[in-house]
């Protein structure tokens, strides 16, 4: 950490509110150039809000910013870069279509009477992905076909193609694995150590403890501690500070009156996917929650996708209660009892503009079809029960579903299949993006349909929460089981060794 004691930004009692929300109640925020400041909070606590305001994309109701020891009201998105201020969102906005260069610069093209200046533009996006330490993308190649990893440099190289003294990064691991993580962490560090500010917003407290240098953490939208250290402050107090309350257990016990029945409910048996798994065995009974452990690109989600249906094996079977599935046929995996909640729940699991009755009853339409009518009322009724029962926050079922936070969005999706009845429920990434409070409801959810007799397929690309929800663990590495174990008799560096060297036991 290379910081100044004079703060570059200061931020006191920012307030926000929209038609009936109050979003922002008090916010006071200060940080210092050439560190990482982490920012806090539970999912609706205030965080994205926040920086839209930093960014310019939201004007403050009341409060005060100073930038550099000056009062800043910045006008737009483009007045705050002017200053210094970039903001990398979770979802990335590139374009595909367009080279990396195209994208660097886009919006702001290098140009000479009117004539784009390419050679120019490369050139300078070249310097740039050297100063972020990755020369080996080049400049001329399709941001649609790097990986994950790639486009959040491109995102990063677009930022710095502005002269940036602050740099916020909105939940920037959430789509990386164990070592692109670490390649980000080195990123983050070059450019503290040439004076750029940082925060870093994460739901990942481990990440935090090791890039962070001090905390503020937001609760109901105001802050509740500023100026954390980020490496000592206890683990149970930020969790506190955040709920509201201690979460002693966050992975709860199994029921013990709930045992997992002998009946296999899914059994996959050879299943390939040309050019992405082979050979890929498994059972699953009533009762039991089965884990699949591996780094991003190993093949994990593309294994759930092709047992759900929406993508047509090579080879291979997959059986719900002795029945073979047609393969690539989604409509025969539902009518047998699969539910998948993919990992990229806005894009393909959710309808976002839709309201939160239609996307829990959009795969149960039948049940309240009379004649050809929909229910309305009826669909309502068991919405409203369902929300209830799994706590989503704020209530209405007839809101957008695209106005609650990740937590929530995932207990929708959850109670969709609740409202179907499925005997097999596929989870990709539950809780990516997802809240240390709204993740300890998800996990009890989760283990309470296991006990419901519910067999379950759990996908993580966190370690930890494999191990601490799953009864048993499949190891994958570039698209092959390479160990399965029960979770008792497995750690975590045993996981990292397998995913890491794959090297059987």
């Amino acid at each position: 950490m290379n910081t100044s004691d004079a703060p570059l930004l200061q931020v006191r009692g920012i307030v926000k509110e929209f038609p009936g929300v109050r979003a922002l109640g008090g916010v006071d925020l200060d940080v210092r150039a050439g560190e990482v400041h982490c920012l806090l909070g539970q999912n609706g606590a205030g965080k994205s809000t926040m920086i839209k305001i930093l960014s310019a994309s939201y004007i403050p109701d009341e409060g005060t910013i100073t930038w550099k020891g000056e009062p800043a009201k910045f006008g737009s998105p483009q007045a705050a870069i002017n200053a210094g201020i970039a903001t990398i969102y979770q979802e990335l906005d590139l374009v595909d279509g367009l080279t990396v260069a195209e994208n660097v610069f886009l919006g702001h093209e290098l140009s000479s009477v009117g004539f784009s200046r390419r050679a120019a533009a490369n050139k300078r996006t070249r310097e740039i992905l050297a100063r972020l330490g990755h020369s080996e993308i080049s400049p001329t190649r399709l941001v649609g076909e790097l990986s994950p990893a790639g486009q959040q440099v491109v995102s990063m190289a677009r930022a710095l193609s502005h002269e940036v003294d602050l740099l916020i990064l909105d939940e920037p691991s959430a789509v990386l694995d164990h070592g692109e993580v670490e390649n980000l962490f080195r990123v983050v560090k070059n450019l503290t150590e040439q004076g750029v500010a940082i925060v870093y917003i994460s739901h990942r407290l481990e990440e935090i403890r090791e890039i962070g240098d001090r905390i503020t953490v937001l609760k109901d939208g105001s802050t509740v501690a500023t100026g954390l250290p980020a490496k000592s402050t206890p683990t149970a107090d930020l969790i506190k500070l955040m709920t509201g309350r201690n979460i002693e257990y966050v992975f709860p016990q199994r029921d013990d009156a709930a045992q997992v029945a002998d009946d296999v409910v899914l059994e996959v048996r050879d299943l390939a996917l040309d050019g992405v798994f082979s050979g890929v065995d498994m059972t699953v009974r009533a009762g039991e929650i089965v884990g699949l452990a591996g780094l991003v690109g190993a093949g994990r989600s593309e294994i759930l996708e092709t047992i759900y249906g929406a993508r047509r094996a090579t080879s291979g079977t997959v059986s719900v209660d002795g029945k073979r599935l047609r393969r690539g046929a989604v409509d025969a995996a539902v009518k047998a009892g699969i539910g998948l909640a993919p990992e990229e729940r806005k894009s393909q699991g959710l309808l976002l503009d839709q309201a939160v009755a239609t996307n829990i009853t959009v795969s149960s339409l039948n049940r309240f079809s009379r004649l050809g009518f929909i229910d309305r009322s009826g669909e309502k009724a068991r919405s409203i029960e369902l929300t209830e029962s799994l706590d989503v926050r704020p209530t209405g079922v007839t809101r957008a579903v695209r106005t609650l936070s990740g937590g929530n969005q995932q207990k929708v999706v959850l109670a969709r299949w609740l409202l179907r009845g499925c005997r097999v429920l596929l989870l990709d990434e539950p809780t990516r993006g997802v809240d240390v409070g709204a993740r300890a409801e998800i996990y009890k959810l989760i283990r309470s349909l296991a006990d419901s007799g519910v067999a379950v397929v759990v996908v993580s690309s966190e370690v930890e929460e494999v191990l601490g929800l799953a009864d048993r663990v499949l190891v994958v590495r570039e698209g092959r089981v390479v160990h399965e174990a029960a979770a008792a008799h497995i750690d975590e560096s045993r996981v990292l060794d397998l995913v890491m060297e794959g090297t059987p036991a």
